[in-house]
């Protein structure tokens, strides 16, 4: 994985401050009031913090704003950064100033001088999401990277804050890396490897082989890989932190590692994109080691269906019908909607074998959701308003967008076919709501469901708030929050 950038909370102590090399930040409001903190710089710089306050470019300052001193007088630091924040932010004003903070930092190491700062757990969550840079395969040395220093009047109490937040941090980092990979490193081998080896955090891997799937009647997404010589694999990783009897919330994501549309074959101007196309998966993997490393205290299986797509002598064609392990047939009409075909297998299975208290599914599943939802939301489906509610609370909350879209017996027309069970599509109107459809078909009356259509916000070409452009990792911190308010046991 690329490397985490360390972060340590010490002791609040304003003589670190004329000797402390790399950048040092400062917080100051917008109304200008210094703290310890801010006056001491402004002693060591001879009045330089106060002529910034008092400053016309100081009076045009928003929350979130970082204006820099290059090489202060009186300090060894290179810069002194002033982070332009109220004492008491809500947590996304104070994580998004984080992450402006850190994006100066270029790699260097970061000094802030918190003081009594409110929500110092969030800015530093804030500045550990954005200092990420996907660079494995470059072959210059990068910069090294840097460390967050947070000097803090309570450093102990917002360390034991932070621990949780970091380990979140952790597992967007990792669902990144996935979702950058090139299809020719992670293929559905090395994908599977990378999740077994997250069993030294106290993780339960199992990884079903071809013949497994077989068995199981899993022929849907046996169908999408079978032009592919990469083996077509499930993995489900178990993480019990909560009451033995207790049913386990069942998460489930699309992996697809690379998609050509096989038979269908897409455009050749943008196909190197189709490498995100396991984002669902990554998102499913990233929040497992996320709830395995804050030890929550729940029970969560993650299911991944990992294949690729490709055109070859043995691949499924357009017409071919094949049965799903839930013993409908479908006609496959394109190959290049083959992600619900991973699914609804996976589903089916997920269902059967853990008869979970709820499945929430992810995939980079239509490119109609991003002439909907843009890059902003991803697309939300579900067959109960109570579940659904507590996800978008949780989405929400963690400033992850996503919008609810409908479901409906009329889309089910769209979907008819004349020789099987139905068709896996629908046409271009409805597109994300006829896969959602398809979807549902697979989902037992007694589960509550959500299906995620990620394909707008699992990868971007600009770079967000908190990630540079490429994998964002969107999904890892709503559904973290999402099993710690709704299905974590409060007990010892």
């Amino acid at each position: 994985m690329s490397s985490l950038v360390p972060v340590r909370f010490t002791p609040f102590d304003l003589d670190t401050m004329a000797q402390t090399e790399g950048r040092i930040a400062i917080l100051i409001p917008a109304d200008g009031k210094m703290n310890p903190a801010a006056r001491r710089a402004n002693r060591l710089t001879k009045g330089a913090v106060a002529r910034l306050v008092a400053s016309e470019r100081f009076s045009k300052v928003k929350s979130g704003d970082v204006i820099s001193l290059a090489w202060p007088a009186g300090m060894v630091a290179e810069a002194l950064d002033v982070l332009i924040l109220p004492r008491r932010p809500d947590a996304d004003e104070a994580r998004k100033a984080g992450a402006k903070l850190v994006k100066l930092a270029a790699g260097k190491s970061v000094l802030v001088m918190a003081a009594n700062q409110v929500r110092v757990e969030d800015l530093a969550m804030g500045m550990v999401l954005r200092a990420y840079d996907f660079d494995v395969h470059k072959t210059k040395d990068s910069d090294p990277v840097g460390e967050i220093v947070i000097s803090y009047s309570k450093a102990d109490e917002a360390e034991a804050a932070f621990a949780s937040l970091y380990a979140v941090a952790d597992g967007v980092h990792m669902t990144r890396d996935l979702t950058n990979e090139p299809a020719n490193v992670l293929t559905t081998t090395e994908f599977a490897d990378r999740l077994a080896e997250m069993e030294s955090l106290g993780l339960k891997v199992e990884v079903l082989e071809e013949d497994k799937l077989a068995e199981l009647g899993m022929r849907t997404l046996l169908s999408v890989g079978q032009g592919s010589e990469s083996p077509s694999k499930v993995v489900v990783m178990h993480w019990n932190g909560g009451d033995t009897d207790d049913a386990p919330l069942a998460l489930v994501g699309k992996g697809v590692v690379f998609d050509t549309g096989g038979i269908s074959l897409k455009p050749a101007a943008g196909m190197e994109d189709m490498t995100m196309d396991m984002g669902g998966a990554g998102v499913v993997a990233g929040t497992m080691r996320a709830l395995a490393k804050r030890k929550a205290k729940a029970n969560v299986v993650g299911l991944v269906g990992l294949v690729e797509n490709m055109p070859s002598g043995n691949a499924t064609r357009p017409g071919d019908v094949v049965t799903s392990m839930k013993g409908d047939t479908v006609e496959i009409i394109n190959t290049d909607a083959e992600g619900r075909l991973v699914l609804c297998d996976v589903m089916w299975y997920a269902q059967d074998r853990f008869q979970p208290v709820g499945m929430v599914d992810l995939a980079t599943l239509t490119g109609a959701v991003i002439i909907g939802l843009g890059h902003e939301n991803a697309g939300v489906f579900s067959n109960n308003d109570t579940f659904c509610d507590a996800f978008l609370k949780s989405a929400k909350a963690e400033d992850e967008g996503a919008w609810r879209l409908p479901l409906g017996e009329g889309y089910d027309k769209q979907l008819k076919s004349r020789i099987a069970d139905m068709k896996n599509v629908g046409g271009r109107p409805a597109g994300s709501i006829t896969a959602a459809q398809f979807l549902q078909r697979f989902v037992k009356d007694e589960t509550p469901w959500i299906h995620l259509d990620i394909a707008g916000v699992a990868s971007v070409s600009s770079e967000t708030s908190y990630a540079p452009k490429g994998a964002t990792g969107w999904g890892v911190r709503a559904l973290s929050r999402f099993v710690q308010d709704n299905f974590e046991t409060t007990g010892e």
